[in-house]
């Protein structure tokens, strides 16, 4: 298994500036998690620069043992849900200005809803503050539950995604508690239980996939009913996680995404940058108005 470490001259991140400095500080005020702190997106200084951002519900300790993910992980003890994390979630939105909004969470295997009741509890307090605020969910796949797939929906999300994360071969080796086609599922479940909800979906590249292994799970994709697919560049958080196999090229990217036009997608966006939630709000609004 091979370990790439030099990271080429594409994948140059930005320095911290003032405003990347000003929303981290909200974020510590009202002690919120996000996604991009917890998994230590290596984009985090350009987003937040831009007050951009994904909170991360249910707390930051997660059930599952992906081996990609810098997330906290913890299977074996009774973790507490947080009943007043949705309303500061619902202040740091308000206090930040943001009119677009994306919300993801930990996996929670010990919660009979997967945690679905926190979602839709985050999005209506969400909703009532402010009326014209667009929410963008990103789910674990929730054992599969319908009954929580629908709870969120009646939140009614504008954008509901669940990422599949990689190719069918590497789907277990990576996340060896999910199942891909149980995730393909829950993306065609969304699409079915609310057909108006963009419905989105991710994968990493440079974990050892062959290109034709990436075209056959965006065909998947496809044929789940999945709006949106994003596709970017796999970073090892450190030396215990799964290794870089590739740095995949910009043109390899540009041909992904051109190979996602024409499989039907509303919006795809593939680069080596490019994270579920990177760019959201634009990706949202660019679907909607194709």
């Amino acid at each position: 298994m091979s370990s790439l470490k030099r990271l080429p001259s594409w994948l140059q991140q930005e320095l911290p500036v003032s405003s990347f400095c000003e929303t981290s500080a909200f974020v510590s005020k009202f002690a919120v998690h996000t996604v991009c702190q917890e998994a230590h997106c290596p984009n985090i200084t350009h987003c937040f620069s831009k007050k951009s951002m994904t909170f991360l519900l249910l707390g930051n300790i997660c059930t599952r043992s992906c081996v990609f993910c810098a997330v906290e992980k913890n299977n074996a003890s009774v973790l507490s849900v947080d009943e007043d994390e949705p309303f500061r979630i619902r202040d740091c939105v308000h206090a930040l200005g943001l009119k677009y909004v994306v919300l993801t969470s930990v996996t929670r295997d010990d919660l009979e809803d997967g945690g679905a009741r926190i979602f839709a509890r985050t999005i209506e307090l969400l909703r009532a503050a402010d009326q014209e605020i667009k929410i963008e969910v990103l789910v674990p796949d929730l054992e599969g539950n319908v009954l929580s797939i629908k709870s969120i929906l009646k939140a009614a999300p504008d954008c509901m995604g669940h990422n599949i994360e990689t190719v069918q071969r590497l789907s277990k080796i990576l996340r060896p508690q999910s199942d891909y086609a149980r995730s393909l599922k829950v993306i065609r479940t969304i699409k079915d239980c609310a057909p108006q909800t963009k419905v989105k979906s991710s994968l990493m590249v440079g974990l050892g996939e062959t290109e034709g292994e990436v075209i056959e799970a965006m065909r998947d994709l496809r044929a789940h009913h999945c709006d949106i697919c994003t596709v970017g560049q796999y970073l090892a958080a450190s030396s215990r996680h799964y290794p870089v196999q590739e740095f995949v090229s910009p043109a390899q990217f540009a041909r992904y995404q051109e190979i996602g036009r024409q499989l039907g997608f509303t919006r795809v966006f593939c680069g080596p940058k490019v994270r579920s939630s990177y760019y959201a709000e634009d990706i949202y609004q660019e679907a909607l108005h194709v």
